[in-house]
């Protein structure tokens, strides 16, 4: 998950007094990240180095979803040689490991052999408080491989609607009614694959629990408990901040999505529901640790796996397409 909003609530949280601290931050944490000013935002420790306008080269589409109402922004990314290459930097800045990643591809790609008959759907999930963009080099990475690719705005983030998030309660529906758009529309072609990333992993577990249709998943770095992922989160960029005021939200969040607390939690679905997946872990990950990785993968089916990757943050794991590219795409590969 990433820490915009966390940094936004304990600011917010230190300016309230009252009884209803609680209520107010466990909201602040529902509310739709797109919401908030982007200048509250910390300085990220992860660059991409690519130009955000170059996804106008793949269609947008939306979709109204229901229960509550919001709308979807998605892209498709169709098979083709991309000629995805990839460089990355890091350097020690300020007590903390700064990463860049650097990526080139030819945009639009030459078509392959997969570009008419695509291997399968991959749907590919962001993390907190980013967009489909943060996912993009993956999704050109595994179009190459022969897969119609799905660049998701999960509801309150990017360019999607929805005045507040459910930490995967509803979202699953949301991504459900758009396998259905899809297959009206013609544009969805089994198997179906899911990747996400922290919070899109988290939601990649939890919907396939609950959706027949979704075969191989890929989850880097996905919270176990939530109410750890957000005190890891303060820990790591706002150590200063009472954590008394983050755990009377998180006490209060429960309430103000009307649900059980434990049902927050990815560990809750995956000892209720065992699923299948890779799991990717962060060596150096501070927000979702590496216990917490080995504690969903041993809730998994035998047949998942665990990769962890050296040196790499929570907020970097994403990008080690030299460790993962290989791995990730021959266990979406074996689906088709």
């Amino acid at each position: 998950m990433r820490s915009k909003l966390y940094l936004i609530l304990m600011l917010a949280g230190l300016l309230l007094s009252n009884s209803g601290c609680g209520t107010f931050m466990a909201n602040r944490m529902a509310q739709a990240p797109n919401t908030y000013p982007t200048w509250f935002a910390p300085k990220p420790r992860v660059q991409l180095g690519f130009h955000p306008k170059f996804l106008t080269n793949f269609p947008a589409f939306n979709i109204e979803v229901s229960s509550p109402r919001a709308r979807l922004r998605y892209r498709l990314v169709e098979p083709a040689d991309y000629n995805l290459q990839y460089t990355s930097t890091n350097w020690f800045e300020q007590g903390q490991t700064q990463f860049e990643f650097n990526f080139r591809a030819d945009v639009p790609g030459p078509t392959n052999h997969w570009t008419v008959s695509p291997r399968g759907t991959a749907i590919i999930l962001h993390g907190y408080g980013v967009s489909q963009f943060a996912m993009a080099p993956w999704a050109l990475r595994l179009a190459q491989e022969g897969w119609r690719c799905v660049l998701v705005d999960l509801r309150g983030h990017g360019k999607s609607t929805g005045r507040r998030i459910y930490f995967g309660l509803e979202e699953i529906y949301d991504l459900t009614q758009l396998l259905d758009k899809m297959s009206r529309d013609g544009q969805l072609v089994g198997p179906v694959a899911v990747l996400g990333e922290s919070y899109g992993a988290a939601l990649a577990l939890r919907w396939k629990t609950v959706e027949p249709r979704v075969g191989p998943v890929v989850a880097i770095a996905p919270y176990a408990i939530l109410s750890n992922a957000v005190l890891n989160i303060a820990k790591d960029y706002v150590s200063w901040t009472p954590k008394s005021i983050l755990k009377s939200g998180l006490n209060n969040l429960p309430s103000v999505l009307n649900v059980d607390p434990a049902e927050l939690d990815t560990a809750t679905i995956l000892a209720r529901s065992p699923v299948s997946a890779l799991f990717i872990a962060g060596a150096e990950d501070k927000v979702t640790s590496l216990s917490d990785m080995k504690k969903l993968y041993q809730l998994a089916t035998p047949d998942s796996k665990l990769i962890v990757v050296p040196r790499a943050t929570h907020e970097a794991v994403t990008y080690f397409f030299n460790d993962l590219a290989g791995p990730v795409t021959r266990w979406l590969n074996q689906a088709h």
